[in-house]
């Protein structure tokens, strides 16, 4: 009796009646979780392959309709983890062989050995009982990891996982609608990530930063010559994102000509590049995003209501801060691990009394600003915990009483009018802010721009008055010589 646990399927292919019948009654005997099929031509065995998953297939080697080893070929195509047994008689040993070079597991001689025969067979279901083990922890394990940055335990998180869980296993246009700040994009990776598309890499477009006129040969392409300076061809993102998955994200930014477009690519899965003389087949899923509301757009005719309807397929929304408060005590030190990571420091944390702060303040920037607020409270953070002074140094504007820059000398060194006051306070905060910034990042300014929240722009700016004032410190104090 087999000691292999659990429900397998085994394929037994020849085209000797007798033969399949003998097997397929000395196996059903000796293995009794074992369901068995049997196919007398080779056409037959790879419609049931292609049709129903197997676990094992003893294959003879002669076949009249197809060779052994092309048949060995379209069975490890159509799945390339079959575990594939081949039957051969003792002057075709040499093929057999060939087999096993090409990817069969084993070979048995006719006439057979039962013992041999189930000893082949037990450790051929043994095989395939690790490979699918370790498909399935493989699986697991990229599942984690696709919903890694999606943190939360409440209600609405909870709602959402269940979703993105249900809604990725199909190929369904999937529109993500919610505030800014709010992971759209992160949804948009972890559905693409748990489909049967992740094995290619998910293409994203941020719809608003391509200028219109570049819009429509970005996502549809264009050959050469089909306007001035299109000197090559070039293939747009959808042929970039055949057989995987297209992000446009803020797709309410995209101008109505193309909108027009888009909607002919999503009714008849088929694109035009710009000169192409006819339109070719693509295979794109669709994953689309937006803070705006769309239905407003529709009745000012900014917005077509076909495609809206074509986008609309399922739509998941993506709660703000404010709807999963009890989140942000997770959110929070789940940042703070990123960030000690990123600055290669030792890990922070924040006291309970700093976590209160951050669930007492309002978050209109939602995740993305608890982030950024989380990132500078670790940069400045002098200590391992976060204390209630570090996460109000982000308060502008805080009440009486309340901390707003640390290690300045005075607030008001004087009596003088506010607004005059005020600027000053801001301005030495920022600079100090900025110093600190670039020191901590070696005067990397992009590190320092995804760290603050601030654009390159602005801090090449700042950095500028720093220089200036750094300068005109240096004239203050001229050399002795």
């Amino acid at each position: 009796m087999s000691s292999f646990q659990g429900q397998s399927r085994l394929l037994i292919v020849d085209d000797e009646p007798d033969l399949l019948k003998g097997l397929e009654r000395t196996l059903a005997y000796e293995f009794k979780d074992l369901e068995i099929i049997t196919a007398s031509k080779s056409p037959e065995a790879l419609y049931q392959v292609q049709r129903e998953p197997f676990d094992v297939i003893l294959t003879d080697i002669r076949m009249p309709e197809l060779d052994g080893l092309e048949l060995l070929r379209r069975f490890l195509k159509i799945d390339p983890r079959l575990t594939v047994i081949m039957m051969t008689a003792y002057g075709s040993i040499e093929i057999a062989v060939e087999a096993m070079k090409r990817g069969a597991y084993d070979f048995i001689t006719k006439p057979f050995d039962k013992e041999v025969l189930l000893l082949t067979i037990r450790k051929a279901l043994e095989r395939n009982s690790l490979i699918r083990e370790n498909l399935s922890l493989q699986r697991r394990v990229g599942e984690k990891a696709a919903l890694a940055n999606l943190v939360g335990q409440s209600a609405p998180m909870r709602q959402l996982l269940e979703t993105i869980h249900a809604t990725a296993r199909t190929n369904y246009t999937i529109l993500i609608r919610g505030e800014s700040g709010t992971g759209k994009e992160l949804v948009a990776r972890a559905i693409h990530d748990l489909s049967s598309r992740r094995n290619r890499p998910l293409v994203t477009v941020n719809c608003p930063a391509i200028p219109e006129h570049l819009l429509e040969s970005e996502l549809f392409g264009h050959k050469k010559g089909a306007f001035t300076g299109a000197d090559t061809d070039h293939r747009g993102l959808f042929d970039e994102a055949d057989h995987s998955s297209l992000f446009l994200d803020e797709i309410g930014d995209i101008p109505v000509s193309i909108q027009i477009k888009l909607l002919r690519v999503l009714q008849e899965r088929e694109i035009k590049p710009l000169g192409a003389a006819r339109p070719h087949h693509v295979d794109v899923r669709i994953l689309a995003a937006t803070n705006q509301d769309l239905e407003d757009k529709i009745q000012t005719r900014r917005f077509r209501e076909d495609l809206f309807y074509r986008l609309n397929v399922v739509t998941i929304r993506t709660p703000t801060l404010r709807e999963i408060r009890s989140d942000i005590p997770l959110l929070a030190n789940h940042f703070t691990r990123l960030t000690c990571t990123e600055l290669g420091i030792g890990l922070k944390r924040f006291s309970p009394r700093a976590l209160e702060v951050l669930l007492g303040r309002p978050w209109p920037g939602n995740v993305r600003e608890l982030q950024n607020v989380v990132r500078r409270a670790v940069i400045f953070c002098p200590d391992s915990i976060i204390k209630t002074e570090d996460v109000e140094l982000e308060q502008e504007g805080a009440g009486p009483g309340k901390r707003i820059c640390v290690e300045l000398d005075s607030l008001i060194d004087g009596l003088e009018p506010y607004k005059q006051a005020k600027e000053r306070v801001l301005q030495r905060f920022t600079l100090k802010y900025v110093s600190q910034l670039l020191e901590k990042t070696g005067g990397n300014v992009t590190r320092a721009a995804e760290l603050s929240g601030l654009s390159r722009v602005a801090l090449q700016k700042i950095r500028r008055r720093l220089e200036a004032s750094a300068a005109a410190a240096t004239d203050d104090f001229p050399d002795s010589e």
